[in-house]
């Protein structure tokens, strides 16, 4: 005990309808990386909003340091030299790193030994340092909404480091990451341990745990199941504990056997707002009962291409023909109405409205349509129907049903509320862009089960995916983008993850 700096003493945190930490308790030792496992709701990131002063337990008690505290806000946290990186960062896009960093502890100087002014070139100075001392490579002039995600996050990082967080709790951190800038984030995470800090890692992501945790808790719906040596369990044994059964990572793929054409896409090419090409020429088709996957490096195209067929982005030249059907020039609505459902890879921003509740969510594609809607009249029992539904269908977890405001709700169970919406549509074109990001090991299997009968119903399926294991285990077809253009396509019987590999870094190419 002598050496735990953080210790949660049988903490209970209740909800209506749900008790999110069931009498949990666990000791946290100086020095170490400490990872909470859990499904998507499993109480992982209510534990910790519990130590960082979001929320106060209804029983239990907080000893830090070997004293017991009450923390009561995040200020009180941060005076315990307590930090935490939020999944959604808390951040404001059209201020500066500097200006954000230190918002609420703004640091003065005395000019003529009366006035005090604001010293930005001291926070500056300070910042510059930090980021150094880290390898976090964060430009403290720089504009926040011109960051990309993985810079953002360093910047909270710094937020944390700025006001001598001791205690780093990181909640998700790499849930909207690419791989190589995963790999970038579990180096930093291990010279913030090596430098003194005690790292607490809220993950669903085996692999990640056993690259650089020290020990790790499960929770299995708000019970802690068990503490663990990361060396002494493997992560077949953690995924069973998480999920409560035995689990197999197994999916049963049946081959492709042909079928019309569903969508056509024909020498798309599109520019962004910066008279950037960023898609180039691109042609592919997708058929009935088909998986069609874009694989690709982030930021080479294949996200772009998915919104032009979707109808969120306009192409600067080529058609999208569905159908046999021009549909270049119609509304998302139109493509919605004539059968095409769309995952999109931003949930928060695209996918959702964060301050309507559950309800409301689950029926967005379909509220103007009977039964939630007759002669211009809403009907808020239809919309709870169906909420009710497909809150059991697909496991969504969230504290008052339907009535959660989804803004509330965890990242992955936000990300369940999307594909329910879309899956219940019954569309003839499914896009999906990233489905599986941010969600556990549980719930990724079961996404690639619903994808897989999608085509077994004879759904075509277009699949936007980092992921190149989820790519090998679904695709019929694999597109490869590098730079906006298409390097190959390729039954996915007759190509390799390896190959693959080459055509999304530009070293092999089909003319």
């Amino acid at each position: 005990m002598a050496d735990d700096i953080v210790v949660l003493d049988h903490i209970t945190k209740r909800f209506p309808r749900i008790v999110a930490n069931d009498d949990i308790s666990l000791s946290i030792k100086k020095g170490e990386i400490y990872a909470l496992l859990g499904e998507n709701g499993a109480g992982k990131s209510t534990l910790m909003s519990v130590l960082f002063g979001l929320y106060e337990p209804d029983e239990g008690r907080i000893i830090i340091r070997g004293k017991e505290v009450q923390i009561h806000s995040p200020r009180e946290a941060s005076a315990l030299n307590i930090g935490m990186v939020h999944q959604h960062f808390k951040l404001v896009s059209d201020q500066s790193v500097t200006e954000n960093i230190i918002l609420g502890i703004e640091p003065t100087v005395k000019r003529l030994g009366i006035l005090s002014r604001l010293d930005m070139k001291g926070a500056r100075e300070r910042i510059r340092k930090l980021s150094s001392d880290y390898g976090l490579d964060v430009d403290p002039d720089a504009k926040i909404e011109d960051l990309p995600v993985s810079a953002r996050q360093r910047v909270e990082i710094l937020k944390m480091l700025y006001r001598d967080a001791e205690i780093l709790i990181f909640d998700e951190p790499t849930a909207v990451l690419t791989p190589q800038e995963i790999d970038s984030l579990l180096h930093v995470i291990k010279a913030l341990r090596d430098g003194g800090k005690t790292i607490i890692l809220i993950t669903h992501k085996l692999d990640e745990i056993k690259k650089v945790a020290d020990r790790c808790a499960i929770l299995c719906r708000g019970k802690l199941v068990g503490i663990y040596d990361v060396n002494s369990i493997s992560t077949q044994e953690m995924a069973s504990l998480m999920v409560g059964y035995e689990y197999t990572d197994e999916v049963n793929k049946k081959n492709y056997s042909g079928g019309d054409t569903i969508l056509q896409v024909e020498n798309v090419t599109l520019y962004n707002q910066d008279k950037v090409k960023v898609v180039d020429d691109v042609s592919f088709c997708v058929h009935k009962g088909e998986i069609v996957s874009i694989a690709g490096v982030a930021g080479n195209g294949q996200v772009e291409v998915a919104d032009v067929v979707a109808g969120m982005l306009i192409p600067s030249a080529g058609r999208i023909v569905y159908k046999g059907m021009d549909i270049t020039g119609k509304s998302i609505r139109e493509r919605t109405e004539e059968g095409i459902a769309y995952i999109p890879e931003d949930r928060q921003d695209v996918g959702l409205l964060l301050d309507c509740d559950l309800a409301v969510n689950l029926a967005l594609k379909s509220y103007y349509h009977e039964p939630y809607c007759s002669r211009g009249i809403l009907k808020p029992v239809e919309f709870r129907k169906n909420g009710e539904m497909l809150i059991d269908q697909y496991d969504i977890r969230s504290s008052e049903g339907c009535s959660t405001i989804v803004r509330s709700m965890s990242g992955g169970n936000q990300q369940k509320a999307i594909i329910a919406r879309e899956i219940s549509l019954d569309a003839d074109l499914y896009i999906f862009v990233q489905p599986t990001r941010g969600l556990d090991v549980g719930a990724i299997k079961n996404i690639q089960e619903r994808i897989l009968a999608l085509s077994e119903e004879g759904k075509a399926v277009l699949l936007i995916s980092l992921e190149l294991e989820e790519i090998m285990n679904l695709s019929d077809t694999v597109i490869v983008m590098y730079n906006g253009r298409i390097q190959t396509v390729r039954k996915r019987s007759e190509v390799t993850a390896n190959e693959i590999g080459y055509y999304m870094m530009g070293a092999k190419h089909e003319a």
